[in-house]
This record gives C-alpha cells, sequence and structure tokens, in this order.
C-alpha cells in the first residue's frame, strides 16, 4: 500500500515536471524573435529614472501622477539584477510568464481536475497575441505582475467559495494581493465588489472578512491622495479617466473586449496588429469555428446545470465569481481613451479557467475512472478550441509590426546593434553623427539611449549628432561612427567604413598611423571650402634641403619645404569633391626601424579636411 502511494506520489512529481518543463520550452519557442537591444520611449524614460533618482525616489514617486511602489521595487531590483545587458529583459519576461503559465496550469488543473486541460490553459495563455506587451517591453513586467496577482485573488476567492476549511487563509492572501495589485496598476482597484459578492454569497458572517478589505481599500485610496495628491486613476496617453470618461464610449469599448475574448480583433491595426475586416477569411472561419466549440461547451454545461439541480447552490457562487471578475476587468480597461489588447489578457485568461472549470463540472472525473466517450467529447471541445485557434494566434503574432510601438522598437534594436553590439565599451566617447531624423529621435533619448550600456550609467562624452548629409562633416577620425536610417527595414545602418573611404582613400604608401612613405597617393573629399591641411613631422635630422611635392590631380604642385621638425601647408580643391593627392619627398626617415614597401619611410602626415 504504502509502495503503490509512493508510486502515485513520484507520477504527479513527474508530471509536474513534465508540464512545467513543456511551458517554458514552448515560452521561449513561441516567442523567438521577440528581443529588447535598445530601450526607448517609457522603458528608456523609466530607465533614466533608475539610473538618475535614488532609491526612494524611483520606488516612492511623490507628486507623480501614478503610485506604483509595488511595481517600482520590483522594477528596481530587476534593473539593478540586469544592469546594463538590455537583451536579457526579453528572456527575464520569458521566464516570468512561464512561471505565470504554470500557475494557470495548476489552477485549470484543479478546476477540470484533468491534466491536459490544465496544461492546455497554460499553453493558451503563452500562445495569446495579447502577450506582446509582457514580452517585448521592460514594462510588461508590471502587466504580468499585475495578471498574476488578479488571477491569484481570483484562485483565493474560488478556494474561499468552494471550500469550507482554511478560509482565513484564503481571505488574508486575497486581500494582501488586492492591496499590492492596486500599487501595480490603479486599474485593479476595480475588483473590490469582487470580494462583497463573494462574502454575500457565502453569507459571510465574519465581520473581520467585511472589514479587513474595506480597509484596505480606503487604505489605497488614502495612500495614494497623500502621494500624488488625488485618487482619480491616471487615464493612458497623459490622460484622466476623470477628464475622459464617456458612458457611450465606455459601452462601446467593453463590447469589443467581449468580441476580443471570443477571437475577434475589434481595434484598429496599430492597436490590434491586424483588425477583424482586414483579416483573411481562413482565419476568420477557423476563430467562428472555435467559438462554435466554446458555445457548445455552455450548452452542455447549461444541459447539466438544469439536470442536477441539487447542486446549483454549489456551483452559482463560482460561475458568479468569474462572471465578476471577467466583467470587472473588462469594465477597468474601457474608461479611458482606447483599448489595447494587453489590458484584456487578464480576462481572457480568466475566461480559459472559466471553460476549464466547465470541463470540471460538465463531467466530473470520478476516482478510478478511466477515459470514457463522454468526457473525452466534452474535453475535446476545448482541446478543439486550442487546436483551431492555434494557427489564428501564430498568424495575429505575425502581424505585431503594425502595432504603434513595434516599428520604434526595432529601429532602437538596431541602433544598439549597429553601435554597443559592434563596438562594445569603445562607443563610449565618441561622436555618432546620424545622417537624416526621420525617426524624429528626441533630444531625451539621444542624451539617454547610450547610457544604458555602461555600467557606470554615464557613457561620457559620447554625443548623438544629426547631420543631412555626409558634406556636413568633415575626415572620418577614431572617435566619430557614421550612422544612416533606412526606414524600408525600420533600421539603421553603420556607413562609417564606407564614408571614411570615400572621404580618404590611401591608395598607396599612407598608412593608418599618420606615416607616409617617399612616395605616397591618396584621394581625398574636401568640404565646402575646398580647402585641405597638411601637417607634417618629421622626427630625422633636417639639412634645410628636405622637401615634399604634393600634385593635384596629377598637374597642380605645391613644395613644402620642410625647414623644422613641423611644417603645414594648405591645398586648394573643389569643394565637394574626391581628389587625388600624391606625395613625393626627396628624402626619407633614416632611422625607421621598418620598411613597410619597396619605399623607405618618410614623415608623418595629419591630412584634414573642411
Amino acid at each position: 500500500m504504502e509502495e503503490r502511494q509512493w508510486m502515485g506520489k513520484e507520477a504527479l512529481w513527474k508530471n509536474e515536471v513534465i508540464a512545467a518543463l513543456l511551458l517554458i520550452s514552448f515560452a521561449f519557442f513561441i516567442n523567438r524573435g521577440i528581443k529588447i537591444n535598445g530601450l526607448y520611449m517609457d522603458d528608456l524614460y523609466l530607465w533614466s529614472c533608475y539610473g538618475e533618482q535614488t532609491f526612494r525616489q524611483f520606488v516612492i514617486p511623490l507628486g507623480s501622477t501614478r503610485f506604483r511602489f509595488v511595481y517600482y521595487l520590483a522594477a528596481w531590483l530587476e534593473m539593478m539584477a540586469l544592469g546594463s545587458h538590455t537583451e536579457w529583459f526579453v528572456p527575464f519576461n520569458i521566464l516570468l510568464n512561464s512561471c505565470i503559465a504554470y500557475t494557470i496550469y495548476r489552477f485549470g488543473k484543479r478546476l477540470s481536475h484533468r491534466w491536459f486541460v490544465g496544461l492546455g490553459c497554460g499553453i493558451l495563455y503563452l500562445l495569446s497575441r495579447m502577450s506582446y506587451y509582457q514580452i517585448s517591453q521592460v514594462y510588461g513586467l508590471m502587466e504580468s505582475m499585475a495578471l498574476w496577482m488578479a488571477i491569484g485573488i481570483l484562485y483565493s476567492l474560488y478556494q474561499y467559495l468552494s471550500g469550507e476549511k482554511q478560509n482565513d487563509r484564503y481571505i488574508w492572501t486575497a486581500v494582501g494581493l488586492y492591496f499590492s495589485v492596486c500599487f501595480v496598476h490603479e486599474r485593479y482597484m476595480v475588483l473590490l465588489p469582487l470580494f462583497f459578492i463573494a462574502f454575500l454569497m457565502k453569507k459571510e458572517k465574519k465581520v473581520t472578512y467585511w472589514l479587513s478589505i474595506t480597509e484596505a481599500f480606503l487604505a489605497v485610496q488614502f495612500i495614494r491622495f497623500l502621494t500624488i495628491g488625488s485618487i482619480s486613476p491616471a487615464g493612458t496617453g497623459g490622460t484622466t479617466v476623470a477628464d475622459t470618461f464617456s458612458v457611450s464610449q465606455s459601452i462601446r469599448y467593453a463590447f469589443d473586449q467581449v468580441l476580443y475574448i471570443f477571437g475577434v480583433n475589434a481595434g484598429p491595426d496599430y492597436l490590434s496588429g491586424l483588425s477583424w475586416s482586414q483579416s483573411p477569411s481562413w482565419v476568420r472561419v477557423l476563430v467562428m469555428l472555435a467559438n462554435l466549440s466554446l458555445v457548445i461547451m455552455i450548452a452542455g454545461f447549461l444541459i447539466v446545470l438544469f439536470k442536477e439541480r441539487e447542486k446549483l447552490k454549489l456551483r452559482l457562487p463560482i460561475i458568479t465569481l468569474f462572471v465578476v471578475f471577467i466583467a470587472l476587468c473588462i469594465g477597468s480597461s474601457s474608461v479611458t481613451i482606447r483599448v489595447e489588447t494587453r489590458w484584456i489578457y487578464v480576462s481572457m485568461t480568466a475566461a480559459w479557467l472559466f471553460a476549464a472549470y466547465l470541463c470540471g463540472e460538465t463531467v466530473p472525473l470520478k476516482e478510478g475512472q478511466i477515459l470514457t466517450a463522454k468526457p473525452l467529447l466534452y474535453c475535446g471541445l476545448f482541446v478543439l478550441y486550442g487546436l483551431l485557434m492555434l494557427p489564428v494566434e501564430s498568424f495575429y503574432r505575425g502581424e505585431y509590426p503594425n502595432l504603434y510601438y513595434w516599428s520604434s522598437q526595432l529601429r532602437y534594436n538596431s541602433l544598439a546593434e549597429e553601435t554597443y553590439g559592434k563596438y562594445g565599451n569603445n562607443i563610449f566617447g565618441k561622436k555618432i553623427y546620424i545622417i537624416g531624423n526621420t525617426y524624429e529621435m528626441s533630444d531625451f533619448t539621444a542624451r539617454t539611449f547610450f547610457k544604458t550600456f555602461d555600467s557606470k550609467r554615464l557613457a561620457e562624452g559620447t554625443e548623438v549628432i544629426f547631420i543631412d548629409s555626409i558634406r556636413d562633416i568633415g575626415l572620418v577620425t577614431p572617435n566619430m561612427l557614421i550612422l544612416r536610417e533606412d526606414p524600408e527595414h525600420n533600421a539603421f545602418q553603420d556607413v562609417t567604413a564606407f564614408v571614411k573611404d570615400l572621404k580618404f582613400q590611401r591608395v598607396y604608401g599612407s598608412y593608418e598611423d599618420g606615416w607616409l612613405d617617399e612616395d605616397a597617393k591618396i584621394r581625398i573629399m574636401a568640404g565646402k571650402e575646398g580647402k585641405i591641411k597638411l601637417k607634417f613631422y618629421y622626427p630625422g635630422v633636417i639639412t634645410g634641403l628636405e622637401h615634399i611635392t604634393v600634385t593635384v590631380e596629377g598637374k597642380d604642385k605645391t613644395v613644402v619645404s620642410i625647414d623644422s621638425s613641423t611644417a603645414t601647408a594648405q591645398i586648394d580643391v573643389p569643394a565637394y569633391k574626391v581628389s587625388e593627392l600624391r606625395f613625393e619627398s626627396n628624402f626619407f626617415y633614416q632611422a625607421a626601424s621598418e620598411q613597410r614597401s619597396d619605399k623607405h619611410l618618410a614623415v608623418v602626415a595629419e591630412i584634414t579636411a573642411d
């Protein structure tokens, strides 16, 4: 008997390990290709606060429009741990959401009493196109934390309603999560009625339960008033809910979110990736078939609910809990100026869990029961739903480039790759010239972007300068980097080597360290003044007979006498044109330790153009 129990526990343990590994593997697979190499916009501003403020100022910002100290604490720890490795943010987000998916798997497994249904919930969570923000942005940590806590509240209240023991444990957990999630994202303050409804359905007589959540809500409002001077939540895009709220608009947005839950992209391309009207026919057909499987599941559950009316007292509170939770989450995301699909993610997750609950109640798994036709058929509908949505979600993931911030993220990923990715710490102290500014990089971004790669958070001496063309700069020096915009691919291109060779090409006898042979030739582009400045250094013994003949384009000759160790000259050439200069010296440096060609080294030359 003991051996059988041990074997049963071992099998359960193995199932958990398999589920965790499957979810982690799927998370990295489905999010392949998503990366953060460079920070911009909200992510860059968040980093700048981390890099320039004290711990207290960052975590407890007074006088701001939002007070999210729980999230800011987590963000501070994340940035401290990852340091200047911006490329680690996406793997971190994927691992975090794998943990959330495992939690959802466990919750779905408990609701359905079936391993594969729970695993399906976890996979659907990871597969969802609504995960774009949580994976691809540093601020995705905020959305992930808020979703995880909200689902934690739902789970705790579910346990409270469905069990007779350990009510204190689940209520205090739910209250603690509610207090915390309000300081991750304020829209979850709306979950307050969920507690009161749960208490009413349970006919709760413990005053401490009612007081605890009420006190938590009042404490949240008091802290918000002290820190930001208001209890009204801020909206999106710099707005406030109080200023932009519209009943008709909120109803329309709520209806849109219901459509989203049923697979219909009700929003415009820049918010949803691709609108429903623009989606191909095969996608719409698959979505409708998936919804048909859900309708059959709901119909089957309603039949069971009607037949087993004696269990209605137990089931109705749970049904109400899920429906109210989803409704409140939808309502909280409908009161601002737009609906972003990332805000619907929590409602969508709860809907999948509710489907798992339908499986568990419609075809309950009895002890010792083997797989039979009815459970297979009913739970198979949920599996069918997932299989139908797999190509749909994959297709919409391919439309991420249409999202409002995606192209900019690609550009700054490219900027990071073409600079720090190629040159490492050597980028610090350079002047980075960017040809054109159609991307409209802000002064803040130009000042701050490269600081994120410096462990000291300074990037001292690094400067971003915008130019109209390569004519605006002289010769390319070692402390310069030249980039051009590539709007067609939302990228930057490093053209330093090309511009350097275009402006200054060593034909023969000229070397990187400045030495010239007795006979040397270069090609050089002058600026708008057409002036080439020459400065020669000769370390040898001067007899007074040394001179250098500089020939321009094979005809115009200038003789530069070497009367001292340093000699200068200026050559006039056509502006903005590549000119060929030949240097012929009637001497060479006899003490040179090497000879680099069939000619001797003669002099060191510093050549500049206006």
